[in-house]
């Protein structure tokens, strides 16, 4: 599988050359935000300038991505096609590792064969293969820890002792500075572990403490730099207020006001470097609540216009005059189907359904209140991924049971 997969992804980024990426003085350039702070490292101006080449020292993205971009681009060139290939294939080679979790987390909750189906499925999906190969960025570093997570959570139910504590504490931590949307499920998989752990007659306070203090070590070497840089407590990354006002203003519609970026807007762009990053972020928090406060309403639509979209696909710029526009119709299809997958595997009491549960109802929360994007659905695909190949399993099962009775019914 692994192999199959990375071939694929690598087959296709020479065949279509996509390590062809627009150079540092096009626009953006490549990595976006993350891009133009691995170039600031890698030019050795620290972890700095997000928007520009004097924007100044930045907590705007957590730092485990940039600086690996940083490192590479050190090693290989700044916004180089050698440079591009080593990332490429990195986020190449992480998507096939993520066939792994997938398949011991499918064997352990779903048996053996949706396992052998839903790894397969990972390693030949072109959409994941999409993701590495189109975004220098943690979209595919993150469904691999989030998977990790999930696997060793399901696995704390059965470990003796606090080492797999402290196993889940370290993949928290490395969570937290790869996407720290991701915390959101942290209180749900800490409490099912607990809970079935206690279920099995396993104590886990001394286990908590350690996952506990494992994972504030990981994060506390980037926390204590942000308070030397910044002189106040910034807890991983700074733009939670510019995130917020980028999806709730006088023109929400539930998707992303793009024009309101300092990349595309040289108005907002002055103000963030006149302000400083976190004066700008306060600024664009303030906007942002005082119009959720003024419109408490329209907020409430626009919210429900994002859990929609989050699950239906953003829609797509057209021309058409047509009442439906049927190109995220695959997207949708996966949501649905994800979601009878848990049904049934909630009403079969299959072993971690709940957890399946608490991760759907949780990781996406933040993103019905700022702004959705199909990306930010990609942490949870793997899990969704083995749904959906249940749900296929489980419908096919019951229709040849339903088959059966009637062979049954009209034989006797």
């Amino acid at each position: 599988m692994l192999v199959i997969c990375l071939a694929l992804q690598l087959a296709a980024m020479a065949l279509f050359r996509l390590y062809r990426f627009r150079t540092a003085d096009d626009h953006f350039g490549y990595g976006w935000e993350m891009g133009r702070i691995g170039r600031a490292i890698a030019l050795g101006q620290g972890f700095s300038n997000p928007y520009g080449d004097s924007t100044g020292p930045t907590a705007w993205e957590p730092p485990l991505y940039p600086f690996l971009i940083g490192a590479v681009f050190k090693l290989f060139g700044v916004y180089s096609d050698t440079s591009a290939i080593v990332l490429l294939t990195f986020n190449s080679l992480l998507n096939a590792l993520t066939c792994i979790p997938i398949f011991f987390i499918a064997r352990k909750t779903m048996g053996e064969k949706i396992a052998r189906w839903s790894a397969w499925t990972w390693a030949l999906l072109p959409y994941g293969m999409y993701w590495a190969l189109h975004w220098v960025w943690d979209t595919t570093l993150a469904p691999l820890v989030l998977s990790l997570i999930f696997l060793v959570t399901l696995q704390l139910r059965e470990w003796k002792g606090t080492k797999g504590w402290a196993l889940f504490g370290f993949l928290w931590g490395l969570a937290a500075l790869t996407n720290p949307s991701m915390l959101s499920f942290l209180p749900f998989s800490g409490l099912w572990a607990w809970y079935q752990r206690r279920r099995s007659g396993l104590r886990s306070l001394a286990g908590v403490a350690l996952a506990s203090l494992v994972f504030f070590l990981c994060l506390t070497p980037w926390l204590l730099r942000n308070y030397r840089t910044f002189g106040r407590f910034i807890f991983v990354r700074s733009d939670f207020g510019y995130e917020l006002r980028l999806g709730n203003g006088p023109f929400a519609d539930g998707r992303l006001v793009p024009y309101l970026q300092p990349n595309l807007n040289v108005v907002e762009l002055q103000t963030y470097s006149r302000l400083g990053e976190l004066a700008y972020e306060e600024r664009c928090r303030g906007l942002a609540f005082a119009w959720i406060r003024e419109h408490p309403g329209r907020f409430a639509v626009v919210s429900l216009k994002r859990f929609f979209y989050y699950w239906n696909g953003v829609p797509k710029a057209t021309d058409s005059s047509a009442p439906v526009d049927f190109r995220t119709s695959a997207y949708l299809a996966s949501s649905l189907l994800a979601l009878f997958g848990l049904g049934f595997a909630l009403r079969r009491r299959q072993p971690g359904a709940s957890l399946f549960l608490w991760l759907v109802l949780s990781y996406p929360t933040v993103y019905y209140f700022v702004f959705p994007n199909p990306r930010y659905r990609h942490p949870i695909e793997p899990e969704l991924l083995i749904l959906i190949v249940f749900a296929i399993a489980a419908a096919r099962d019951e229709s040849l049971a339903r088959r059966t009775r009637k062979l049954h019914s009209a034989g006797g």
